[in-house]
């Protein structure tokens, strides 16, 4: 009995001992993560050699190539059978800026101008795409939502029409908090859901109204977005299920289009969130988009930290590496560098890896890196690993996802878009703790940031995943100052050629949200707990997890 008593001490001082060990172990890697090498990795990425990192460019080899050198230095292995890369194959679609859009009736007609009015496109792998005397039917929304019991489409049959409709959803346009989400945008307000939607009923041209509040960006990001190249994955049957042509209209051109039609575009507006809504225009369409096509092939980048008793279980960390490239049509400053968006995040991506692989002792789970091709275009490169895993989905703990990190400074709040999805949060919240930091809502809901970035296609497919950073409250006066010389030039170079690398930023509010997300892969991965979405969620695990 003794000599077990004995036995039983000298476990449990091993045991304390480890404990501490790990403790001392995990301290020194979060406080290894620096804003030195935040802002080196951050320059080199978003530099003019860079090219602005379009998808299949010079710039995609040189990010990936450095991504890869990297990782190697940190100690990761490839994570895609023996590759660092999951090719990803795309269809380069360039719509030539010599589209057409004309409407007529009423006892009118009217062109609408490239840029100034309307920019057009199409998904389909198609060099010409041509509707003629296409009727116009407004479609409110464009929603389909039966959890809402809401659709705009009911008792219509738009087979061969071109659909107008508004953007974002009736709950941010009404701000009912019982109405779809009140101002937070559900997945029903994003743009790409609108043409999907439109393309299941059959329409043969779908088109947006652009205005600035509800869509969360100027129509300066609209026409920036949708020139030059644009991509979709690579589809054998050349995407034909989608609709013919899809676009957007400025408010002006839209005010003009209802006016042709003897309508009041606020009139239907207005109804439009107050129930579902379609009305014919008793006018029609008719469009030309001409593009060049290619096929190519761009890359996600894969590098995973086997666990040490676990390896077969993932946690995801993900973040777009790309951005929109060059512009020919843009006077000046040619190159679109992507320095927040999304420079910032591969970076502290980056960072959290050489962390991770700091340790003394490797997590018990398997920690994987996906690095996404093509966000800017839709989503692309992570919709592409949702519907081709690498690892198991039912074996994917969970995702945490980084795009465009703090770049104002230290905050005392940390903002979650998309707040009390799923218990991710819980582990959210302990790391926020460590940093004296309260949970908060994203101050934008409208924007609808969680349907806009990588982990939704994670989410899609029942995955819980989290995306959080940055906050509202500066930490002292200091930053506050700071912060409001900053903040205005932030926002206004959202995907414009200015959203350049700046030696000045104060990067330690970045520095603590990759700390919190070094802490929650940390915690979790030395964990048996399987997160779950919460009952109020859109989504839910697709598979039953019972791991324990």
């Amino acid at each position: 009995m003794k000599l077990n008593k004995i036995m039983m001490m000298a476990f449990g001082a091993g045991v304390l001992a480890s404990s501490a060990a790990n403790a001392k172990s995990f301290e020194r890697a979060y406080n290894d993560i620096s804003e030195k090498s935040l802002h080196q990795h951050i320059k080199t990425i978003s530099s003019d050699e860079f090219e602005g990192r379009l998808p299949t460019s010079k710039g995609e080899k040189l990010v990936l190539d450095y991504l890869t050198k990297q990782f190697k230095k940190a100690g990761w292995q490839p994570g895609n059978n023996g590759s660092f890369l999951q090719p990803v194959e795309l269809s380069e679609i360039t719509a030539s800026p010599e589209m057409s859009l004309s409407v007529a009736g009423n006892g009118q007609s009217a062109e609408f101008k490239y840029e100034r009015d309307m920019v057009l496109g199409t998904s389909r792998v198609s060099k010409f795409e041509q509707i003629k005397d296409s009727e116009i039917v407004f479609v409110g929304y464009g929603i389909n939502a039966p959890e809402y019991k809401w659709n705009d489409y009911e008792g219509l049959d738009v087979k061969g029409k071109t659909v107008v409709m508004l953007v974002n959803d009736p709950g941010y346009a009404s701000q009912i908090p019982s109405l779809f989400t009140g101002s937070a945008m559900t997945y029903y307000g994003r743009w790409t859901y609108k043409y999907e939607e439109a393309s299941r009923q059959g329409a043969a041209a779908a088109i947006i109204v652009h205005e600035t509040a509800p869509a969360s960006y100027p129509w300066s990001v609209v026409t920036n977005g949708w020139t030059g190249p644009q991509y979709v994955l690579f589809d054998k049957d050349g995407n034909k299920d989608r609709v013919q042509i899809e676009g957007w209209l400025t408010l002006d051109a839209t005010r003009d289009l209802f006016k042709q039609a003897g309508l009041d575009f606020t009139t239907y507006k207005n109804k439009a969130m107050q129930g579902p809504i379609n009305k014919s225009l008793g006018l029609t369409a008719s469009a030309t988009v001409k593009s060049t096509i290619k096929n190519s092939t761009s890359h996600n980048f894969v590098a995973t930290l086997p666990g040490s008793k676990r390896p077969t279980e993932q946690i995801l960390l993900t973040g777009h590496w790309d951005h929109i490239g060059t512009s020919e049509e843009t006077e000046g400053d040619t190159i679109y560098n992507g320095a927040h968006d999304n420079a910032t995040g591969i970076s502290g991506i980056i960072e959290i890896a050489k962390a991770l692989a700091s340790l003394d002792q490797r997590p018990e789970r398997s920690i994987t890196v996906v690095a996404t091709t093509a966000e800017e275009q839709g989503l692309l490169g992570s919709k592409y690993y949702a519907e081709n895993p690498i690892y198991a989905l039912a074996d994917t703990v969970g995702v945490l996802n980084i795009d465009s990190m703090n770049i104002l400074g230290p905050v005392k709040d940390l903002e979650v878009r998309g707040l009390g999805k799923s218990e991710l949060e819980k582990y959210l919240k302990t790391a926020a703790l460590k940093q004296k930091r309260n949970l908060v809502k994203e101050s934008n809901p409208a924007a609808g940031s969680y349907y806009r970035s990588d982990h939704f296609n994670f989410a899609k497919v029942g995955v819980p995943a989290l995306y959080a950073g940055g906050g509202s409250e500066p930490l002292n006066s200091d930053v506050a100052a700071y912060r409001k010389k900053i903040l205005p030039k932030m926002r206004a170079c959202y995907h414009q050629t200015c959203d350049e690398y700046n030696p000045e930023w104060d990067l330690n509010g970045a520095v603590d949200d990759a700390k919190v997300h070094f802490d929650i892969i940390y915690q979790l991965a030395n964990s048996q707990d399987w997160p779950q979405w919460s009952a109020t969620s859109e989504f839910q695990r697709q598979q039953p997890v019972n791991k324990q």
